[in-house]
């Protein structure tokens, strides 16, 4: 089975952009660690970052046909995609968002998702372990299935 992580805008700026609140490791260093337990758990994993919306949504769309779950870091589109939020809908595959950050303990704007009500379920505030638990998360679906 294959599990499809998404960044969007500004995530390939990790390590670098805001570490005292994003962390210090890279979206490269991320992705491995994620890789090497997905392979643990026997599932094969692709990333795509994108800071577009419609290389996003396209991507979305593709999953349908090619992956059994999303882990979804859709960075500020969060909090205002409708497009975004439609294709999740759309696809029929469990999509969990993810945030690096405590979303809740910023500024006002982060608090709300539009997303997360067509999610399967939403990770925030842990850092690069939200990856990790989102993964976990798709495998605990996937067993209940």
């Amino acid at each position: 089975m294959r599990i499809l992580v998404i960044n969007g805008p500004n995530l390939n700026l990790l390590g670098e952009r805001e570490p005292s609140v994003y962390g210090d490791n890279s979206l490269e260093a991320i992705n491995v660690e994620l890789s090497e337990k997905a392979a643990e758990l026997g599932y094969e994993i692709e990333f795509f970052q994108s800071n577009g919306e419609g290389a996003l949504i396209d991507r979305l769309h593709a999953a349908r046909l090619d992956c059994a779950g999303v882990i979804l870091n859709a960075g500020a589109y969060t909090h205002y995609s409708y497009a975004l939020r439609d294709a999740i809908a759309a696809i029929k595959i469990p999509v969990v968002e993810v945030h690096l950050s405590n979303v809740d303990s910023r500024e006002e704007f982060r608090k709300t998702s539009v997303i997360a009500p067509v999610c399967k379920g939403s990770i925030s505030g842990f850092g690069k372990q939200s990856y990790m638990l989102a993964l976990y998360a798709l495998d605990n679906i996937f067993g209940e299935k």
